[in-house]
């Protein structure tokens, strides 16, 4: 994996910002919904571990015409036991942090695993807008990860729901360095 870094303070807080006043107006225009399809599967990964989806989030908008997988993992400082209901709780109200991001499609909000790690999976409407949220949002997790924990990974040309349906279709996508904490590898 490439050398990832946040975007700069100033440069997420105000695409955080625009983010905000745009998920503003889509709430408005009740463009974001909470299915519960995927909600309570199990989602396995390559590293060995597994995240239960608590949530999942969606835009109305067309397809995409450049869909793109998104992951992002990372571990909370200082939460553990009960802690961690009451960040799957507390986690709805960080909705207008990533809706209104240029691009976002949907995310699947994955429970801690049994290292703590969290992770969201995504479907982004283009790599690059996938990549600049992911920075952006490196600044707000920063603010109560351990530090070193956030990562995200692109996986371009890949539909959400194609994924889950056949995790398969990342095997031929495989980074030099083998980290494998991003690959789904099964879902039940």
């Amino acid at each position: 994996m490439s050398v990832q870094h946040p975007l700069p303070r100033v440069v997420a807080l105000a695409a955080v910002c625009r983010c905000v006043a745009s998920t503003m107006r889509l709430l408005a225009q009740r463009r974001v919904h909470q299915p519960r399809e995927y909600v309570g599967r199990w989602l396995r990964f390559a590293d060995r571990t597994e995240g239960r989806v608590y949530r999942e989030t969606v835009v109305d908008r067309p397809t995409p015409a450049d869909p793109c997988v998104l992951v992002v993992a990372f571990r909370l400082r200082g939460v553990h036991g009960r802690g961690h209901a009451v960040f799957r709780w507390e986690s709805w109200f960080n909705t207008p942090l990533f809706v209104g991001f240029p691009g976002f499609v949907s995310k699947l909000w994955l429970a801690h695993d049994d290292v703590g790690t969290y992770r969201g999976l995504y479907e982004w409407d283009g790599a690059e807008s996938a990549e600049a949220y992911a920075r952006a949002l490196w600044r707000v997790l920063e603010l109560v990860s351990v530090k070193g924990s956030i990562h995200y990974h692109v996986v371009p040309d890949m539909r959400r729901d194609e994924l889950l349906r056949d995790p398969h279709l990342l095997d031929p996508v495989q980074p030099a360095n083998q980290e494998t904490w991003w690959r789904m590898v099964g879902a039940s």
